[in-house]
């Protein structure tokens, strides 16, 4: 469980109605798959020892007894076994009788949890036979075996503090006020869900959007587990639709219907800790409610990785959403560009154009900025301005691009002006430094600033998100513009961007350079072409942007330690980067987040258009001076 790793699982075990001692066998064969499977937290549908549709017979103490009897032997069984196990049984207690949740380890049952919502209406006549969860706590008898007895519990692992987990059963979710809401404002990282949720038709995309919709409320990981086979089909139909969900996220679920109902996969308890550090609002809404905490420890163990983690954490994989990414995205962009020059009564924009891919999409900004002022595309002033190493290829495609969008251009050849500037501070011509680039950088922002003056405009920036985590920009030269729409689109999405901007293109022509700039290789174009026509590839300097994009996502949005990051990256990019190669990026990936702060503490104003953010004003506010020692330390 290093790293914060859990292995849960929600199981459909087939049932016979009224016949608790098969079903008990069948519950015990399913806890012997999971535990064999690593499984620390299995969870099994509501009253899954009985079955839910057994109407009057929960009435009769044949089936009651029979219930208890089966329990018991269920709970001797789990004396081999470390593994949390919540079932659904009917159990009888101070006269009444309640639909309850029974959660049990290694020999003991830790505590029953009775439903609290008894649905009541249309196919659903819960009331008919059992009461509703008693107000505050008490203790049950089960054989020989007493447990805490009521709603509000919580069950608190001693030896991994992240893991509190609770129950409710089935309506409990679908109310207006889950029992949930309170669980988690107390602590609860998990939440268990004992479910008989009978199947029409919609209803398990409606189930599915109340299980992220939940998880992401709470900040939580939310594991359901469905009635399935073996329930009565008089009337109703049940699917053992079974999921596992970790902040608004579905990780894994089997179909409806589906053969294999046993669904197991890894939760990610230090994301869920620091997604509720960060949000102060959740900590605020705790209750002054009183909830019975019951301890337990489990066996630490070594959780190996089945889940899915994205290469490309920006980028969604499904391509429906990938298309509506691209298009939220820079309609965010524009709008932010259109309220910009709305307010400031800006004439125009004035964007540096290098051919490459991200003057491409903040010139593409430009215009949809242009098309929400209605004004015509004219009012973008684009500039070229070729130096030392600048290609045929990206100043050709710069022309075209700029010529398929009818945009203003203009070019001016810094050339001599930067020679010039290098006579003035006793620059050798030959000598290819840091100097060397930045001059040329630094002569190009000053050419943009002075003309959106001439112009009455101002100066887009065109910088990604990617190359402020990175630093890989030059201070107060291509760092600095009045107006960054890029500020916070990492490379990885960039590039998809453009490519649905050439999916989408109105003409031919703006399809092909589009294209063709996606294909041309990142590079600063600062030092003179070599024969291939560029001497300088980003990625070769920095390192692979998927791979820091991944790093980034993973680091900043949810607290990762490098150790961790580099488990993940791992597990993401195998058969494509080896164990020593993602550390070698990772550890200039922590050194440059560090050392390039102070360029992101006077980064210009953008809009935000993630849930990750490097704006000093918004989302990420750091010291220039922090120092990397406990990032560059990991096993």
């Amino acid at each position: 469980m290093r790293h914060g790793f859990l292995k849960v699982a929600a199981a459909t075990p087939d049932i016979h109605l009224a016949d608790c001692a098969y079903n008990a066998q069948n519950i015990i064969a399913i806890m012997q798959q999971a535990n064999e499977s690593g499984v620390k937290l299995l969870v099994l549908p509501e009253l899954c020892l009985s079955g839910y549709t057994c109407g009057d017979l929960f009435l009769h103490r044949a089936l009651l007894d029979q219930a208890v009897e089966a329990l018991l032997k269920i709970v001797r069984h789990s004396e081999q076994q470390d593994m949390i196990v919540a079932l659904g049984a009917p159990l009888r207690h101070n006269g009444k009788l309640y639909n309850c949740a029974v959660v049990l380890q290694n020999g003991q049952i830790l505590g029953v949890v009775p439903k609290v919502n008894l649905p009541n209406y249309l196919e659903f006549y819960e009331l008919r036979h059992f009461a509703p969860a008693p107000e505050g706590m008490d203790t049950i008898c089960i054989g020989e075996l007493r447990a805490p007895f009521g709603a509000k519990q919580l069950f608190c692992c001693e030896n991994m503090p992240e893991l509190c987990f609770g129950v409710e059963i089935c309506e409990d979710m679908w109310v207006p006020n889950p029992p949930s809401a309170g669980i988690c404002a107390q602590g609860a990282s998990v939440m268990l869900n004992l479910s008989a949720s009978s199947e029409t038709v919609g209803k398990a995309a409606h189930r599915q959007n109340l299980i992220k919709g939940q998880s992401a409320r709470l900040s939580c990981a939310y594991v359901y587990a469905d009635a399935g086979r073996g329930e009565s089909t008089g009337d109703l139909v049940f699917a053992g639709h079974n999921m596992v969900a970790q902040n608004g996220e579905i990780l894994r679920q089997n179909k409806p219907f589906s053969k294999d109902t046993l669904v197991a996969t890894e939760i990610d308890l230090q994301c869920i800790a620091h997604n509720r550090r960060r949000q102060n609002t959740f900590s605020a809404s705790q209750t002054s409610e009183k909830y019975m905490r019951t301890t337990f420890e489990l066996d630490v163990e070594e959780v190996t990785l089945t889940r899915n983690i994205p290469r490309l954490p920006f980028v969604p994989e499904d391509k429906n959403l990938l298309f509506d990414r691209c298009e939220d995205v820079l309609e965010i962009q524009a709008q932010g560009l259109y309220g910009r020059l709305l307010h400031i009564k800006g004439s125009k924009a004035v964007i540096g154009i290098s051919g490459g891919l991200d003057s491409t999409l903040a010139l593409l900004v430009c215009v949809r900025a242009m098309a929400l002022l209605g004004r015509p595309n004219e009012d973008v002033l684009a500039v070229t301005m070729p130096c030392f190493g600048t290609s045929a290829r990206t100043r050709n495609n710069a022309q075209k691009l700029c010529d398929a969008l009818n945009v203003s251009l203009i070019e001016v050849d810094i050339t001599k002006s930067v020679r010039q500037h290098f006579l003035d501070i006793g620059q050798p011509d030959d000598k290819l430094d840091v100097t060397y680039e930045n001059a040329q950088a630094r002569e190009r922002t000053q050419v943009l600033m002075d003309i959106a003056n001439q112009r009455g405009g101002i100066v887009i920036g065109t910088g990604d998100l990617s190359e402020l985590a990175l630093g890989f920009a030059t201070y107060n030269g291509d760092h600095m513009s009045m107006y960054g729409v890029n500020a916070s689109v990492p490379k990885t999405l960039m590039r998809h961007i453009v490519g649905y901007a050439a999916d989408t293109a109105n003409s031919s022509e703006l399809k092909q350079v589009l294209i063709d700039i996606l294909d041309t290789p990142v590079s600063p174009e600062l030092l003179p072409p070599d024969d291939e026509g560029v001497s300088q590839r980003t990625e070769n300097i920095v390192g692979p942007y998927e791979l820091h994009d991944f790093f980034l996502y993973h680091i900043v949005r949810w607290g990762a330690t490098p150790g961790k990051v580099q488990r993940l990256a791992q597990h993401a990019f195998l058969g494509e980067y080896d164990k020593d190669t993602i550390a070698r990026w990772l550890e200039i990936f922590c050194k440059r987040f560090f050392a390039q702060q102070f360029k992101r503490s006077c980064m210009p104003d953008g809009p935000k258009v993630g849930s990750v953010s490097l704006s000093p004003r918004g989302d990420w506010r750091m010291p220039s001076d922090a120092k990397n020692t406990a990032w560059l330390n990991w096993d």
